[in-house]
């Protein structure tokens, strides 16, 4: 095997692939472990994991508290001593909880982004949990390495870069998402990395590429770009282990590229989804919210045109009819659903061959 490891102070994974978090129940302690043991970074999503506990709809905040503790645990457990990370989204209600939790419950790493995370090493200090902002461009890197330097004395133990072909609550706006002729990313890593490379007499920081990276070549492609180590999140939703309802899964294998759609979320930073059944129905204003789980801090239930919670909630359980299906670009390429083992292996050659 050629691939570099990635080392994030004293952690070494095996292999440069981070599983990116996806929520709500995407990615939880199963897929997690899986990519773990393969030798890559498994990541929680920290986005309602709560949602199959009894007293969700009651006690939301501490059926939320109460799984992702369970999930962290019963991920570390099964990963053969790999490495188990969280993201967490800055948008969220209660965010330093889940934080605190993270911690408490043995995380390795917590990713947050969707906002800059500015007070997230206020709550991990004296852990030994690594800390990564997600960033957009080498402005946001160089902000999150200026306030958390003046703040804390701390410096980011990783950057991750995530461009504008990523599923998640992108930092960019609507017609710089619908502009594909180029690939920015290409771009906002090497900047990026001069950022990093700029504090490499204080630390060693690894930039880590995401957003749109689907094969073995893309991640030669960021890696003989200077990045340390990639990012994947839709890849590995058509996998075995991945911990959504089969019926989800499927809706990628019957996905065509020109069904995926840009969307702007309640949080109100645009997300890419399949435009399915569900999203026509919110177009035609046939969806009603009837209850506020009170997930992210920017939404009003009175003005939004969804419970974002309810239609993920729905989606990942396989109501997809009435569900939210967030994918990245490239989600329309799932072709099978394979066994994560065998997702990597095909992903490490491919990388082998083409670097």
């Amino acid at each position: 095997m050629n691939l570099k490891s990635l080392i994030i102070g004293e952690l070494t994974a095996k292999l440069p692939i981070i599983q990116g978090g996806m929520g709500v129940g995407v990615s939880l302690s199963s897929l997690a472990s899986a990519v773990a043991r393969e030798g890559g970074i498994g990541v929680i999503s920290a986005a309602q994991p709560g949602f199959n506990e009894e007293d969700f709809e009651t006690n939301t905040k501490e059926a939320n508290i109460r799984a992702l503790k369970r999930e962290i645990k019963k991920a570390k457990s099964m990963s053969n001593g790999g490495i188990i990370g969280v993201n967490i989204m800055v948008a969220m209600n209660n965010y330093e909880d889940f934080i605190k939790a993270s911690v408490e419950a043995g995380a390795d790493v917590i990713i947050s982004g969707a906002g800059l995370p500015t007070t997230l090493p206020k709550y991990t200090k004296g852990s030994s949990v690594k800390i990564a902002p997600i960033v957009s461009s080498a402005r946001a890197a160089k902000l999150m390495c200026k306030v958390w330097k003046e703040r804390y004395n701390y410096l980011p133990d990783f950057l991750v870069v995530e461009g504008p072909k990523a599923g998640g609550h992108l930092g960019f706006k609507m017609d710089e998402l619908l502009d594909h002729e180029e690939e920015p990313l290409d771009k906002i890593v090497p900047e990026v990395i001069e950022v990093a490379k700029s504090y490499k007499d204080e630390k060693e920081i690894p930039v880590i590429a995401a957003g749109g990276i689907y094969t073995g070549s893309d991640i030669a492609k960021f890696l003989k770009l200077g990045a340390d180590g990639v990012q994947m999140a839709t890849r590995f939703i058509c996998t075995e282990e991945c911990d959504a309802d089969i019926k989800f899964k499927e809706e990628f294998l019957k996905c065509h590229e020109d069904e995926i759609k840009i969307i702007k979320s309640p949080v109100g930073m645009p997300r890419r989804a399949v435009h399915n059944q569900f999203l026509k129905d919110v177009e035609e204003g046939k969806v009603k919210v009837n209850r506020c789980f009170g997930c992210v801090k920017k939404c009003n239930p009175k003005t939004t045109p969804y419970c974002i919670t309810r239609a993920l909630v729905n989606a990942v359980k396989g109501d997809v009819d009435h569900g939210l299906i967030f994918t990245g670009t490239n989600g329309y390429r799932n072709d099978k659903i394979v066994k994560v083992h065998d997702l990597i292996n095909e992903l490490v050659t491919e990388a082998e061959a083409a670097i």
